[in-house]
């Protein structure tokens, strides 16, 4: 019995055949792709790299921009808008900053509490102790501060904190 007709399949050839040359002109085809190669992408690869190994020398990390610091709010000329923005702006980058300040300190005190289990009250009490520190200060610059929170509402419950203060002492 045949498991199949070889007149319908037939075995594939065994060898690549040889092309059959017709001409003996060149082949126009490779004359372009000769010609794209070293007078385009030769010199462009050759730029690219000279570029690249000045860049390496003073690479900076593109993941980590730093920005200059502005004046603070209190700096600023009255009625100088840019500097009203550009100090606003600074502030909602420090308040960014200080919010994933406490979210990593938090995260190392819930792998502590993990690791520990049950015994995290005296092996995790430097973890503890320094979250509910950065939370605190956190609180203290940036609570009561509401959802519209800015660097003038930032300032005023400092003045106000300072002013309370001052009373306290007086």
């Amino acid at each position: 019995m045949k498991d199949h007709d070889k007149a319908a399949y037939p075995e594939p050839p065994r060898k690549t055949p040889v092309v059959d040359k017709q001409t003996s002109l060149p082949n126009p085809a490779v004359i372009l792709s000769n010609l794209f190669y070293y007078s385009v992408d030769v010199p462009v690869s050759t730029f690219r790299g000279a570029l690249d190994s000045i860049r390496s020398n003073n690479k900076s990390v593109y993941y980590h921009q730093k920005f200059r610091r502005v004046p603070e709010l209190v700096d600023c000329e009255h009625g100088d808008y840019l500097c009203y923005y550009e100090a606003e702006m600074q502030w909602r980058r420090d308040y960014k900053v200080d919010q994933e300040i406490v979210k990593v300190i938090q995260e190392r005190m819930r792998a502590c509490y993990q690791r520990e289990g049950s015994s995290y009250v005296q092996n995790c009490a430097k973890e503890i102790e320094q979250f509910e520190e950065t939370s605190n200060n956190f609180q203290l610059r940036y609570g009561d501060l509401g959802a519209y929170a800015s660097g003038r509402k930032c300032l005023m419950k400092q003045k106000e904190r300072m002013m309370a203060a001052q009373a306290q002492t007086s």
